[in-house]
């Protein structure tokens, strides 16, 4: 087993601590939050914070595909993409009411001071998505306080389909989570040993030293667009964990088209459309009862009070109790 230091961003007055790489679950949420954060969200009207979500998501994304990889192979520059410098240069390219191109270039970790310079020359690629949905995730926490949020996956549904003889527990086929294109600067490109690059996502939210709240989700790539919605629509929106968990989702992973839930589209695909962005509805095989995530969470609330919330309806329901309310 190998133990990491976990990824740290403060967000309006709260620490929030995410997964390290090879995940890039951490990275990318810290990095989106940080960009956010020079907003203020919570007084401007709801499709002005969605525009904004989507572009401070899809440059994350950009600079995820150009640096995450596993840190024993790659130079991951993790300081820089959770540095606020960074988050200051990166959301110059935002505009308040307009989208930006996608895909958006990654930015250049080599070269940033914090303040705004020419935007970068052509445009991003789209990074292929090869992981699957299938990822498992629950949250809990106990009367002391402790929480853990744990997010596992043997990639697809029965992984590599193949069980070590005599121990009975099954091989993943994480292979797939690796590009599937050679690239010799792609930080997650197959080599030896590597581990492939994953958007494992749990998250802790701490306040004074103190949990707050514990969030994560299956669904491949679209774990961080999923866990920094929930983050987004309870630090920020001013929903409860309850309607934050239930919210319809997009998932903007800076591709040319937001995919979102048929809910989120019918909701706010006019007013982001009106603002340039291209959303389209997420569509069954590719996602499961075309829906995105399948959030588990917890929220600490004092006096040794908890409130355990599960998906209402995507996936069939979750389940969440609180033992002895």
């Amino acid at each position: 087993m190998k133990v990491q230091r976990p990824t740290r961003v403060g967000y309006r007055g709260y620490d929030v601590y995410g997964m390290a790489p090879s995940s890039s679950g951490g990275s990318t949420v810290g990095e989106a939050l940080n960009i956010l954060e020079r907003h203020d969200l919570d007084a401007m009207p709801t499709a002005d914070a969605l525009h904004l979500y989507v572009e401070a998501s899809s440059l994350a994304y950009a600079d995820r595909a150009r640096y995450l990889g596993d840190a024993a192979y790659v130079d991951v520059p993790l300081a820089d993409l959770l540095s606020d410098a960074w988050a200051a240069e990166r959301a110059c390219a935002i505009r308040p009411d307009v989208a930006m191109p996608k895909p958006a270039p990654a930015g250049d970790v080599t070269a940033y001071d914090g303040t705004c310079s020419p935007a970068s020359p052509g445009a991003g690629v789209e990074a292929p998505d090869t992981e699957n949905l299938s990822t498992t995730s629950l949250t809990t926490a106990d009367r002391w306080g402790n929480v853990v949020v744990y997010t596992l996956t043997i990639e697809q549904t029965g992984g590599s389909g193949l069980t070590v003889p005599g121990r009975g527990f099954l091989l993943n086929n994480e292979l797939t989570d690796f590009s599937t294109t050679w690239d010799p600067v792609d930080p997650n490109r197959i080599q030896l040993g590597k581990r492939p690059r994953s958007s494992m996502s749990p998250t802790l939210v701490l306040r004074d030293g103190e949990p707050v709240l514990g969030v994560g989700s299956p669904g491949g790539s679209t774990i961080i667009t999923t866990v920094l919605q929930v983050l987004l629509n309870r630090l920020d929106l001013g929903m409860t964990l309850q309607e934050a968990v239930a919210a319809p989702r997009a998932t903007p992973r800076n591709g040319a088209e937001v995919l979102a839930e048929p809910a989120f589209v019918d909701a706010w695909g006019a007013a982001l459309a009106a603002r340039g962005h291209r959303v389209a509805a997420v569509t069954e095989p590719s996602f499961p009862q075309a829906e995105i995530g399948a959030v588990a969470a917890v929220e600490l609330l004092g006096r040794r009070r908890m409130l355990a919330v599960a998906e209402p309806s995507r996936r069939g329901g979750g389940a969440a109790a609180v033992v002895r309310p």
